[in-house]
């Protein structure tokens, strides 16, 4: 399978097959000033939405007839296997943001958790919900999201998984009052800065110790 950050916290997952699953598609349009991705502009046949707010649930611009799924619960679909847990937007239970769905997509022997606006760290139920996890897509900008510190227990707490992608921060297409990657990468090793949008995943290719891999938006 393949994976590519589109931007922002959207990811496009290809299986071998040739389908495609959407994470969290953002609307540019909604944020002229602080979100300067090109507009999503694909035809996946799958979309995740982990909470309704403009940056993550953007499903308008899609082409075609994407299964739309934004919910608890279990999937089977074109060969992904999907699990939504229940978790909140912030740390108060959802009161301040509401509801956030973490997404866990297994496909081609590998399993993608895609956090959405995660706000707090993971009870124990929720973690082991999850499950065994190979690819940890992880929001670590802060604010709006778990933060640099929130997002390294969570890492942990899930593994830590053998890859790890650092999503939803601030960098020159994003200028919300949120923080830049490096404070999640400070002190950790195993650190790649690629410079490419996508890789190639296989589950007998997995490193055998936690790597971070930081990837250039496609968009």
């Amino acid at each position: 399978m393949k994976l590519k950050w589109i931007g922002h916290s959207c990811f496009l997952v290809t299986a071998d097959s040739g389908k495609a699953l959407l994470t969290d598609p953002y609307d540019s349009g909604a944020y002229r000033d602080s979100l300067l991705y090109r507009q999503v502009d694909l035809s996946p046949d799958i979309c995740t939405v982990s909470h309704a707010h403009a940056d993550h649930a953007a499903i308008k611009y899609l082409g075609g007839s994407p299964r739309i799924l934004d919910s608890m619960g279990e999937y089977n679909i074109d060969g992904f296997g999907i699990r939504g847990v229940a978790t909140f937007h912030d740390s108060s239970n959802g009161s301040q943001r509401g509801a956030n769905t973490v997404f866990l997509i297994r496909v081609d022997g590998v399993a993608v958790c895609h956090l959405g606006d995660l706000g707090h760290e993971l009870s124990a139920r929720q973690a082991e919900e999850i499950g065994q996890v190979d690819v940890l897509l992880v929001p670590v900008g802060g604010h709006f999201t778990i933060d640099a510190a929130s997002a390294t227990k969570v890492w942990r707490q899930l593994g830590p998984p053998p890859i790890a992608i650092p999503m939803h921060f601030r960098n020159d297409k994003c200028l919300f009052q949120i923080e830049e990657v490096d404070g999640f990468l400070s002190g950790k090793s195993g650190v790649e800065l690629a410079r490419e949008s996508e890789i190639e995943l296989r589950q007998e290719n997995l490193p055998g110790a936690p790597k971070i891999v930081v990837l250039e938006p496609a968009n």
